[in-house]
């Protein structure tokens, strides 16, 4: 059976993800035999995982389209910040929905327009958007925490539909949406267009400048939807809220076999590197191990996922297969057919 990269790419991240199970066995037997606790840890990892997750479904994109968002983080906390004012908590918890996503819409729309009409480089303009984000969500709260009243909206860190967090169903269905919108429609080929050559996927006739400012403006959209994820879990919202998760989401997006020059990704290796980092993250918790060693851990992976871009598997086989293939009987030497036959040669073969 053969299977694609990003196929083998995922089904390794699944080996990890077994391996840091194992491991949480090994170091904690005792609370790994109880089934009920068991349970319980899988959707807190899942939770965890939830409002990062959906910021990584845009920062994918944002990536595979030959772009950088740095600003994620910031506009996650200024979109959490705006919809917990006094004044948007008044219109109740569809006013704060709409603020938060509106919010993140806008700025999405900012940095894109930076980059795709301004030319400027994405590293630049987002990072300048990362300081004037929190800057300006620092002004607004005062650089004080401001709670969410809305029952509504700090429910959905609670509730549950058919047994599973709210959270998680959101971020399932966040994940199956850029799932259908990578792989089945013309917006997905094209941003695989543009990050894998942008001269040709102009002379094909891609509005490249449109396209930029929209996949952008999809990764503001995931930092509005994060925010109010985030929100509902703290019941609360600050400027320092979501504090490197651009970071993260980039990491995410790069063990998951999305390639930091653009051109190549998937939403599924995506989410399965947000699960590694998750479940990392879940270990060091329940071994009461100190975040600084956590930090470490993760950027080893990082490093060693970057290096894995370097050497597709195919180029690792064959190299591995130079050493393992056995030497086999030499070849019989084909017959020269270079000149054609004598007139001995060919009275021989009629007598014959």
């Amino acid at each position: 059976m053969t299977f694609t990269e990003s196929v083998r790419r995922n089904l390794i991240l699944v080996g990890v993800l077994i391996a840091l199970v194992v491991i949480g066995v090994a170091t904690r037997p005792d609370l790994y035999a109880d089934p009920q606790w068991v349970r319980a840890n899988v959707l807190t990892i899942l939770q965890q995982a939830s409002a990062i997750g959906v910021v990584t479904v845009g920062m994918t994109f944002v990536i595979i389209g030959g772009g950088i968002d740095l600003s994620a983080g910031a506009i996650v906390a200024l979109a959490g910040v705006w919809c917990t004012t006094v004044a948007t908590q008044s219109y109740g918890a569809g006013g704060m929905i709409f603020s938060a996503l509106t919010v993140g819409l806008a700025v999405g729309l900012v940095n894109g327009a930076l980059i795709a009409y301004g030319r400027l480089v994405p590293f630049i303009a987002t990072l300048a958007m990362l300081v004037a984000a929190r800057g300006l969500a620092a002004q607004i709260s005062e650089k004080q925490t401001q709670v969410s009243l809305s029952s509504t909206i700090n429910g959905i860190a609670s509730e549950r539909v058919l047994g599973l967090p709210v959270l998680v169903l959101v971020l399932a269905a966040v994940t199956a949406l850029g799932w259908v919108l990578l792989n089945r429609t013309t917006f997905g080929r094209r941003t695989v267009a543009v990050g894998g050559n942008i001269e040709a996927a102009r002379l094909a006739g891609i509005n490249i400048k449109r396209h930029t400012m929209l996949l952008y403006a999809l990764s503001g959209l995931c930092c509005g939807i994060g925010a109010i994820m985030l929100t509902a879990q703290a019941t609360s919202a600050q400027a320092a809220m979501a504090n490197l998760y651009e970071l993260d989401a980039i990491a995410a997006a790069i063990i998951g076999g999305t390639l930091l020059t653009g051109g190549r990704g998937t939403i599924v290796g995506a989410f399965m590197g947000v699960l590694v980092f998750s479940t990392i993250t879940n270990l060091f918790a329940i071994n009461n191990l100190s975040t600084e060693v956590q930090n470490m851990v993760k950027g080893g992976i990082i490093v060693a996922a970057v290096a894995a871009q370097r050497f597709p598997f195919d180029a690792v086989t064959q190299f591995a297969g130079r050493f393992l293939r056995r030497p086999g009987p030499p070849a019989a030497a084909a017959p020269d057919i270079s000149t054609p036959p004598t007139k001995e040669h060919a009275t021989t073969r009629r007598s014959s």
